[in-house]
């Protein structure tokens, strides 16, 4: 067990240290910004939709390393998915980082490296705040994300 808590740190650390998707494109059809006022953590989720399908997604952020690999990971998961597999992928993860529910490991491949936040739930928000934010430009919702 301890290995495997080994690697989840790494790929945390390596996602929070080089997060993949950073920055904002040229071209973005959808956006939402959100704000963990806990912690101090902010990202703003870009996204183009195109036939139903998240075509491209970054974000631009600051915050610890639980809240800037969640959302590395996050766009890196999401890019290519339909809308409704997007949001699916988002109940999964909430229900996997709160302890609601068990998923096989392969149900949000490397995602579950963040199954060990459930024992912290203040990380719980640092962890969700990327999603809740995808979820609110997905809807294109103009009001801030708040974990609070």
């Amino acid at each position: 067990m301890s290995d495997l808590r080994d690697l989840y740190q790494e790929v945390i650390v390596d996602h929070s240290k080089r997060p993949r998707n950073f920055g904002k494109p040229a071209d973005v059809h959808q956006h939402a910004d959100g704000h963990n006022p806990l912690c101090g953590d902010t990202v703003t989720v870009y996204l183009t939709v195109e036939g139903g399908k998240v075509a491209d997604v970054s974000f631009e952020g600051r915050g610890c390393a639980i809240s800037m690999a969640s959302a590395s990971l996050m766009t890196e998961a999401v890019k290519g998915k339909t809308v409704a597999e997007a949001r699916a992928m988002f109940e999964h993860f909430h229900r996997l980082v709160t302890g609601k529910d068990e998923f096989p490991d392969d149900a949000l491949d490397k995602l579950a490296v963040f199954e060990g936040v459930r024992d912290y739930p203040v990380r719980v928000k640092c962890a969700t705040l990327p999603w809740h934010t995808l979820v609110a430009a997905l809807e294109s919702r103009a009001e801030a994300v708040s974990t609070e």
